[in-house]
């Protein structure tokens, strides 16, 4: 039986890990181990709860004020003498973030097989997203298994001269996700009410907009750092615009605890009635939003994956994009933080119903709900 050590750090790495952590368990072929870094700790152990799991092991590396270099430095000595004490056969890591790079650098030293969930995504420009673009194109070059979520993804690595017998397109594992957690929201009854509960929304927003039928909202996120300062300065101008022009309309916007993002979108929308603030919330929930939102405004990476699963355009508040495929779907658009812009494509899809109706009925490029299987075969029936 081979041993698999599933490294894990942040929410997204725990969303599209869990489905394959699943899948191995189901499997008599491999022990799975779920090792988390606890880079964002409190938003890793609650995603893993939605889906009934927690992490065998919690390195517990952050500190507070810790920089990049001191992370990434802690993460690759812990993750090393981890992976020394215990010698799994293969060593998953997902995605781009400090957890990813540090996993993979300390298994590459101990001579362990990286996989790479999620591989081959791309912007072109090594500081948008940063340090993400950076820390999967290094991560790449260190790995025997790159499972590429799509064929845009897979060239992206040959152009790069990765060995072709590496790459695996498997489907992106957050649709496996999504699905599992759809099955899971499905059995429960009055979401509506528990949910503004917990999440401290209004009684004024649930009734208008949670509950009654006909009545849009928006779903809007904001963390990159790159979009820190002017960016959602200009954000929350266009929400401003829009909210006065559609005065029917409501928006919902879970606020990222990043000082950073916190003192430039509180002061500036906390006094327009339909613009509902909340703290961040937790995957079960926000996909329970998400597919009773009328699109969403983001500029987060897993959102524009998971969200035509859903029907829902995503308006992406980024110049650049490692997932092209939405845009060329038709299913994401890019607008960055030109108010102009932002303001442009949510007049269209609040307006133009017949525009709405085609966005909202095209495919998913991302995957069909089977990636996590494939990848477990993969690693089965390798050598």
């Amino acid at each position: 039986m081979k041993k698999v050590i599933l490294v894990v750090g942040t929410r997204p790495e725990a969303i599209k890990m869990a489905p394959i952590y699943r899948a191995m368990k189901r499997s008599a072929h491999i022990e799975p181990f779920l090792l988390s870094t606890g880079q964002h700790r409190e938003m890793l152990i609650q995603t893993l709860g939605a889906f009934g799991l927690t992490p065998d092991h919690d390195l517990g590396l952050m500190l507070p004020n810790q920089t990049l270099p001191e992370l990434t430095a802690r993460a690759i000595v812990a993750l090393s003498n981890f992976f020394g004490e215990h010698k799994p056969d293969t060593v998953l890591v997902q995605g781009d973030t400090t957890s990813v790079l540090a996993g993979a650098m300390a298994a590459f030293y101990h001579r362990i097989p990286v996989g790479h969930v999620e591989a081959g995504l791309r912007t072109g420009d090594m500081y948008s997203p940063y340090p993400e673009e950076m820390n999967r194109r290094l991560t790449t070059p260190l790995c025997r298994y790159n499972f590429a979520p799509t064929d845009w993804s897979k060239k992206n690595l040959l152009r790069e001269g990765i060995d072709d017998s590496t790459i695996h397109v498997t489907g992106n594992t957050v649709i496996d996700a999504l699905h599992w957690m759809n099955e899971i929201l499905s059995q429960r009854e009055n979401m509506a009410v528990e949910l503004s509960a917990r999440l401290k929304i209004s009684n004024m927003f649930r009734d208008q907009y949670l509950v009654k039928d006909g009545k849009r909202f928006l779903l809007v996120t904001a963390h990159r750092r790159e979009s820190h300062g002017s960016g959602m300065e200009n954000l929350c101008v266009a929400l401003r615009s829009i909210a006065s022009e559609y005065p029917e309309l409501g928006i919902l916007f879970p606020v990222h605890l990043n000082p950073a993002v916190r003192t430039t979108i509180l002061p500036q929308l906390k006094d327009i009635d339909q613009i509902e603030l909340i703290d961040p919330v937790g995957y079960e929930d926000f996909v329970w939003l998400m597919a009773r939102s009328h699109f969403i405004i983001s500029d987060s990476g897993g959102i524009q994956e998971e969200a035509p699963s859903f029907g829902k355009p995503v308006l992406v508040t980024r110049e650049t994009t490692e997932r092209p495929e939405g845009v060329h779907a038709g299913t994401c658009t890019l607008v960055g933080t030109c108010v102009d812009k932002i303001l442009e494509e949510a007049r269209t899809l609040l307006s133009d119903e017949t525009a709405y109706r085609t966005r909202s009925q095209l495919t998913n490029p991302y995957g069909d709900g089977n990636s996590s299987n494939r990848i477990v075969e993969l690693l089965i029936n390798s050598r």
